[in-house]
């Protein structure tokens, strides 16, 4: 993978992240919980940042070990495989603890290239 690849999918997760940003944080908890558009919406964004993600070179995420990169994975691999049962608490507490740090990380790396 080279780092035309890497700033590829970083430019995926600044959009997700940024769109993400804009919605759910701006409208609140409350809204994720009533709100069927921006619930969906949220967890697209999330599982598109997830599988990007997990798509970033080995080399990229060695140097970023602050980042969970496989808790990114096993996210996106809930919330497609295990829709059903999203418990939208815990994608409220990745949305505001989880996504800030990564997305802060991202928009550097983007910056820098």
């Amino acid at each position: 993978m080279t780092d035309h690849d890497d700033i590829l999918y970083l430019s995926h997760i600044d959009e997700a992240a940024s769109r993400i940003e804009r919605s759910a944080e701006r409208r609140g908890r409350d809204a994720l919980s009533t709100g069927e558009d921006l619930r969906d919406a949220t967890v697209f964004r999330l599982q598109t940042l997830a599988e990007s993600t997990q798509r970033l070179s080995f080399q990229f995420k060695s140097a970023h070990p602050e980042i969970p990169w496989d808790d990114n994975a096993g996210l996106r691999n809930r919330l497609v495989h295990g829709y059903l049962d999203v418990d939208f608490d815990i994608v409220w507490d990745v949305v505001v603890s989880d996504l800030p740090p990564l997305a802060r990380l991202v928009r550097e790396e983007i910056d820098l290239r």
